[in-house]
């Protein structure tokens, strides 16, 4: 397949009406109003409304974004898992500081979610895994997550490897498990007309939640 010469970028947008965010008419807590959000990006089917971008830093500060997905919300923050040892394992390990960005972009919204990621306790990861698709399971043995690897025949050789040692009985690795990121910030966007989009940002002050516009 043959790519284009040039990509017709400037013409494409979007025109966004679908609703407002005002002060008066949102929640005193923000997780609050992301759960309101995520309802209703469930409500419409709109495909893996739990799907957030993790963006992360190296050691030297070097930006790095990836996709991951959200498996849960409590009062300890925005919990997800994965590999330890993977890129996002490591840059975390160095600094625990991260956002994670929400696009459901069928309903003209965004949410970001700044702050602070900790380990969530190895029981829960053990708990977790537990509930995986059994391929899933493998695959977290088996991939080398962020290595350089020969090729797909290793992947696949190292998959099988790990089916015939554990069967149906997978245990959780050591080096897997969950993060959950604590909220010090989180700004929700509304697409709105003539590109006079709502931007609330909430802000952790003194034990309290403030609300604060931002221009768009």
């Amino acid at each position: 397949m043959s790519a284009p010469d040039k990509l017709n970028l400037q013409d494409l947008r979007v025109s966004y009406d679908l609703d407002m965010l005002l002060e008066s008419n949102t929640p005193a807590d923000p997780v609050a109003l992301f759960k309101l959000w995520f309802n209703d990006a469930m409500s419409h089917n709109l495909p893996e409304p739990n799907a957030m971008q993790l963006a992360t830093a190296t050691p030297d500060g070097a930006p790095n974004v990836r996709t991951v997905l959200l498996k849960g919300i409590d009062e300890r923050g925005f919990q997800f898992f994965t590999n330890y040892e993977s890129a996002k394992g490591r840059e975390l390990a160095a600094n625990p500081r991260a956002s994670a960005c929400f696009l459901w972009n069928e309903r003209h919204r965004q949410a970001i979610v700044r702050g602070t990621v900790s380990k969530l306790p190895h029981e829960e990861a053990q708990a977790y895994f537990a509930t995986r698709p059994h391929g899933h399971q493998i695959g977290a043995w088996a991939s080398a997550q962020s290595q350089i690897i020969p090729d797909r025949a290793w992947l696949e050789g190292r998959a099988a490897e790990i089916e015939a040692k554990y069967g149906e009985e997978v245990p959780c690795p050591p080096f897997w498990g969950g993060y959950t990121l604590l909220p010090t910030e989180i700004e929700f966007w509304q697409g709105r007309t003539s590109r006079l989009h709502d931007r609330l940002l909430y802000v952790r002050e003194n034990g309290m939640w403030v609300k604060k516009r931002v221009s768009p």
